[in-house]
């Protein structure tokens, strides 16, 4: 069953691996992009500000964020920090995902993209 998703994700990140594989148990087909070559667009980016707290759109744990200091991210306006995102794939949290709907979701948390995605489904343990 196909529901119109976008997955920014990167091949070498053990949570986007477990996200991709959890859809794939679910019966759900995704366009799977590479995070790091096509980060998403500053449109996309303005979405899920829109939808999430700033903090959520950062991976706070990778290099490219430690590179340019939390001091530095906390200081940007937010168009300067989804400029930064749009820029370096490395600094989104992913996977970054989209649903058909326009609902974004960063990182993989089980229950959420249960609720989100399959939500006539009973929740997983």
């Amino acid at each position: 069953m196909s529901v119109g998703l976008r997955v920014y994700s990167y091949a070498a990140c053990s949570t986007c691996r477990k996200a991709l594989r959890w859809l794939q148990e679910q019966g759900l087909d995704a366009e799977v992009i590479d995070i790091t070559l096509h980060p998403p667009s500053l449109e996309e980016l303005r979405l899920a500000l829109a939808q999430l707290e700033r903090r959520r759109l950062f991976n706070t744990s990778g290099v490219s964020y430690r590179a340019l200091g939390s001091a530095v991210v906390k200081a940007m306006d937010d168009e300067a920090a989804l400029a930064a995102l749009a820029s370096d794939g490395k600094l989104i949290k992913r996977p970054f995902l989209i649903s058909a709907t326009g609902n974004v979701l960063t990182g993989f948390d089980p229950q959420q993209w249960q609720t989100l995605l399959r939500p006539e489904a009973p929740a997983a343990p």
